[in-house]
């Protein structure tokens, strides 16, 4: 027998109350009983978002929330802004070269944030620009954005904030309408702990001025449509049909968030990822992350001669967790160990044990048990 286990950043663990509510009977989505929950989600959703803005659930992966983003607020010939730092900016980019926009680059090395003062200097450069992208965590690199700093730069500026928090809500501080974030995406499969399928997309009223003059085509991903279902009768409603199991999960696991409260999640992430933070350095392992690390996982360069490809291969295969290699130029280079979502002070202990057991079993130089010493020492400490 071989229990198995998810230390990615995405997908996530499930809590078992969570799973079990997807075993019951499949509700019609436009009955009175199906809307009083899609209600509880969306109310539930503005307190982990931080908005008393409108709130849309889209049948998607969060890309689908990106790319509704985009189709939403940029047009054919627009200028935008992209500041990314890793493989998910880019694809901010790559989005909005097809929507047909213009795109204006900040790209630091990866394993860095966006520098403040470059963001300021790419919008004072670019008044005309009608948006500016970027990452509230990046997962590829194991960094995150001080997106409260950002915000401070665009609320007198034309352009939009859109702000992809996929993997960084649920686990980190984000405060979408005290920050002046005009534009919010999240998916359901990281921090709000069910299967991936939902996605979410809510808009300041600064945004919502651009979405109704917005002319680019679109049908689903059209959130007129999404706003107008929300406010045509007493209770909200779904332009499409409603992945309503899905939604059935959501509605218990942000329960649990709320009754966790979310200064208190935060607060577990942090110091999970600290404690594996702490125990990679024991072992002599260096971390990728050069400033603002993540706390949905921790990015870790290999020691030489490891390929992460195999790495990560073996922790799967022989030990039952799995964990995430890196990606784009970083593939084979780094590997990155989750802390999000479903975590508690048992998973960092475990999942640096793993990481030690299969880099002695592939030839590196490192100390069985020191890493997991410190790691215990560390959780110790801050759980007093």
């Amino acid at each position: 027998m071989k229990k198995k286990y998810i230390m990615a950043p995405g997908p996530t663990e499930v809590p078992p109350e969570v799973l079990a509510e997807a075993a019951k009977p499949v509700m019609h989505h436009r009955t009175p009983q199906f809307r009083r929950i899609l209600t509880e989600v969306l109310d539930n959703m503005k307190y982990v978002l931080g908005t008393t803005r409108s709130v849309y659930i889209l049948a998607s992966s969060g890309t689908g929330a990106m790319e509704a983003a985009i189709a939403n607020v940029v047009s054919a010939g627009d200028k935008v802004i992209v500041g990314t730092i890793g493989a998910f900016g880019d694809r901010w980019e790559s989005m909005a070269k097809a929507y047909g926009a213009a795109v204006v680059k900040i790209a630091p090395e990866w394993g860095y944030a966006l520098k403040v003062e470059e963001v300021k200097a790419a919008l004072d450069a670019n008044p005309d620009a009608t948006a500016l992208f970027i990452q509230l965590n990046e997962t590829s690199t194991g960094v995150y954005n001080d997106v409260e700093a950002i915000g401070k730069l665009t609320a007198n500026h034309k352009a939009l904030l859109v702000v992809d928090g996929i993997s960084g809500i649920g686990a980190q501080p984000f405060y979408m309408d005290k920050w002046g974030v005009d534009v919010t995406v999240i998916g359901s499969q990281k921090g709000l702990m069910i299967p991936p399928g939902l996605a979410y997309v809510s808009c300041s009223e600064k945004a919502w001025k651009v979405i109704e003059a917005n002319k680019t085509p679109k049908f689903y991903f059209d959130l007129k449509r999404y706003e107008k279902s929300l406010t045509k009768e007493k209770m909200p409603d779904t332009p499409w049909t409603s992945a309503v199991s899905l939604i059935m999960q959501q509605a218990v696991a942000l329960r649990l968030i709320k009754e966790e409260t979310n200064e208190k999640v935060w607060e577990r992430h942090a110091k999970l990822s600290k404690a594996v933070r702490e125990g990679i350095k024991a072992l002599g392992l260096e971390l990728f992350a050069k400033e603002n690390p993540a706390v949905v996982l921790t990015s870790i360069v290999a020691p030489q001669g490891i390929d992460t490809k195999i790495l990560v291969k073996k922790i799967r295969d022989d030990y039952g967790i799995s964990m995430a290699g890196g990606q784009g130029k970083m593939e084979g280079l780094i590997f990155r160990v989750g802390t999000l979502g479903y975590t508690d002070r048992f998973d960092p202990i475990m999942g640096v044990a793993a990481v030690e057991m299969a880099l002695k079993e592939m030839g590196a130089a490192i100390e069985i048990g020191k890493g997991v010493k410190r790691v215990m020492e560390v959780l110790m400490e801050d759980y007093k």
